[in-house]
This record gives C-alpha cells, structure tokens and sequence, in this order.
C-alpha cells in the first residue's frame, strides 16, 4: 500500500513537473520569437535603428560631395570650353599648335562648320567637330557664339523668325514678317532653345566689356543680329530696290542727300557676313535669374524695358540716322567729329557710348549698328565672304576650371 502511494505521488509529481515545463515553453516561444513589423517591442526597434544608423554613416562615407557652384571670373561671363564656334572661312585643323611650323595637318574646317571649344592656348583653339576630331584652329578667324559666353544679354534675332525691315515705315516684299534664315536651336549648355549670334573673337571680347559696363548701370544690351548671309543680305537690297521704285516716299527717306542706299543696306559684301558687326539696342533691366551651367552660376535679364529710340529697329532710312551727314565707315576717328541727328535720344546716346569706349565703332545711317574695325583690319587677307548658313550648336556645360572662379552660393 504504501508503495502504491509513492508511485501515485512521484507520478504526480512528474506530471506536475511536465505541466510546469509546458506551460513555461510556451511562453518563452511566444515572447522570444522573432517580432513583427507590429509587435516589435520597443528595445528592439532602437536596437535596430542604431543598426540602420551604423550602416547609413558607412554608405555616406563613400559618396563623393557635389562639387561647389562657382561664379566665372575671367573675360566672359561662362568659360569659353563647351561653346559653340564656326570657322568664318576655311582653315586647317593641326594636331598640334603649329609654333614652328611643323605641325601635321589634321583636316580642313569648311566656312560655317561648327565646332566645340574644349580650350584656349595663345593663339589657338583646341577643338572637337561634329564627328569626333579633335585639334587646333587660329582663334581670330572662328566665330564665337556669343549666348554661350555672354548669357546676360538678351538676344532676339527677328531677321531668323519675322524680319521687322521696313523702310518709311513701309514693309519689303518677301522680307518684312519672313524668316530670313534659321537661327534659333536647342542649347543644352542653356539648356532652352536660344539663338546662334556669332561674332569673330576678338570683337566677343569687346562686347564683354560693354556689356559689364552696362551692367554696372541695371542696363543691358539687347542684341537683333550679327552674322547675315550673304544671300539674305543681297534678298534685302533687291526687295528694297524694288520698293523705292514703287514708293516715293521710300526714296525720299533713302536718297535725300547726303545719303544713298547703300548707307542703309550694303549692295555687296558687308560687315555682318565678316563677323564683324552688331544690330543691337539697349534696355534697362526690370527682373533677373541666376541659373546653372555645370558648375558655374550665371546672370539672365528675365524681364527688361527699352529705351526709347530714334526709330524701331531696321528702320531703312534716313529717320534712322546717327549723325546728319555720312562719315567714313572704315575710319576709326572720323565718328567724333561728326554731328550727333536731332533725333538720337538719351537711350540711343547712351547705347553709343557703352560701344564706342570699348572700340566698337558706330556706323552713320544706323544708330543700331557698330562695327568692331580692328576685327576687319587684323582679319582682312582672309576674311569670310558670308556664302554660308549657320546650321548647328553643339554646346555643352563647361568643364570646371581651377582658376579664374570663385565659390558663390547660388541665393
């Protein structure tokens, strides 16, 4: 009996036991089991938060900073690499720069082939074409896109959308209100579609200088053309001819002495098809942006008033006039001795004397013309002929320079 007691107890006993173990496994495998998104408790979600922390400070350590955005402080207002140029006639393309004449000859650039600017050294630009080749070019004969380097100006090339030529304020036939030509193209380096408006480099340089002058005083310039083509040139002077014959009025405006036509359009070759003048008037600037082209920050006018002047633009006649008799359009002095037209306005005074202290030199029957004459002059045994169209652009941001830049905070 007293056995069967003793088995009954230890038998419970073991029971008891194996209840108590069950009991207790149940609900470690309950509370130990790996959580879920919505029963993780507290301790561990900071546990793996610092996890998370741990790993995201190594990943940071390896990403490389954006580089500054700095404000270009050479010549122009964005570095000359990435921007589009033309050769204004043929020239030869050299491996190397040619300083002792030795230099293999790579190729030879067509009159109006673009190219992209990589780099500036003396005398020469190194370049890349449209099909990959690369050497070096004079630079004094390439034609610089001036959007490309000098961005703050507003460009607005009527002659390549709806030419506003009149002349007595009567429309050309097959000009007035016709696209001339095709000038305005997509700019990645602007990154907006933007008109081409070359000039030879060395006059690029001079309406740098003009344009900072302007600056200075909340003006700016705003410039209709620079480079024509010859044929546009000649459809002007055949469809103005036409219209003096028909208009008395027009050939009264024209041909009052001491004036003639070719004072008001050029019968034959002109200084637009050299690269070496500008239609261009001045406005005061009401609103501006700061935008980005790789690394650089640049100024654009987003929003400008135009001072009033003698006539509107490409007015063919004698309204238009800066002074009230003809100088020489080759001379350099003759200008300041002539007597300025009744009808120039503190604007049209204004835009002239930005132009002329930097060499830019007006022409007498437009007081929107100025002609860069030392361009002509060191560029006068090879100069172009204008029997081309301009067709592409091939900028593109500008490389990041080491010099000549200062760090700005974009604001």
């Amino acid at each position: 009996m007293d056995i069967m007691k003793k088995t009954i107890l230890l038998l419970g006993v073991i029971f008891l036991l194996l209840l108590i173990l069950g009991i207790a496994t149940f609900f470690f495998w309950n509370h130990t089991s790996t959580p879920t998104e919505n029963t993780l408790p507290s301790e561990n979600v900071s546990q793996q938060e610092n996890i998370l922390f741990v790993q995201n400070t190594t990943e940071n350590t390896n990403v490389i900073p954006e580089p500054p955005v700095s404000v270009y402080t050479g010549m122009f207002e964005l570095p000359l690499n990435g921007s589009t140029g033309f050769a204004s006639v043929a020239l030869p393309l050299y491996e190397n720069i040619p300083t002792d004449g030795s230099a293999k000859k790579l190729a030879t650039v067509s009159a109006g082939k673009a190219f992209c600017i990589q780099e500036e050294n003396g005398e020469y630009f190194r370049i890349t074409l449209v099909d990959e080749t690369a050497g070096w070019i004079e630079s004094k004969y390439c034609l610089i896109n001036l959007p490309d380097i000098l961005p703050s100006i507003v460009y607005d090339d009527t002659n390549s959308y709806s030419s506003v030529f009149r002349s007595s304020g009567y429309a050309l036939d097959g000009i007035t209100g016709k696209r001339l030509y095709n000038a305005k193209k997509e700019n990645t380096r602007l990154e907006k579609e933007e008109f081409l408006m070359p000039v030879l480099y060395p006059m690029a340089k001079k309406i740098a200088q003009v344009q900072k002058d302007a600056l200075a005083n909340e003006d700016t310039l705003k410039i209709y053309e620079t480079y024509r083509p010859y044929e546009v040139q000649m459809k002007v002077s055949d469809s103005l001819t036409k219209l003096m014959d028909a208009n008395e009025t027009v050939a009264a405006g024209i041909n009052t002495k001491p004036w003639g036509k070719s004072w008001f359009i050029a019968t034959q070759l002109s200084n637009h098809q050299r690269g070496i003048a500008m239609d261009v008037s001045l406005a005061k600037i009401q609103q501006t942006e700061i935008r980005q082209s790789g690394n650089y920050s640049y100024k654009v006018v987003t929003e400008h008033e135009e001072y009033k002047m003698p006539t509107k633009m490409h007015e063919l006649s004698k309204a238009a006039a800066t002074f009230t008799s003809p100088v020489s359009s080759k001379s350099k002095t003759d200008w300041k001795k002539a007597k300025l037209a009744p009808t120039m306005t503190e604007g049209a005074k204004k835009l002239q004397q930005y132009c002329t202290e930097h060499e830019l030199y007006p022409l007498a029957s437009e007081w929107w013309h100025f002609n860069d004459l030392d361009a002509r002059e060191d560029t006068k045994a090879h100069g172009s002929n204008g029997k081309y169209y301009l067709k592409d652009c091939l900028s593109t941001a500008p490389a990041k320079e080491e010099t000549n830049t200062k760090q700005q905070a974009i604001q």
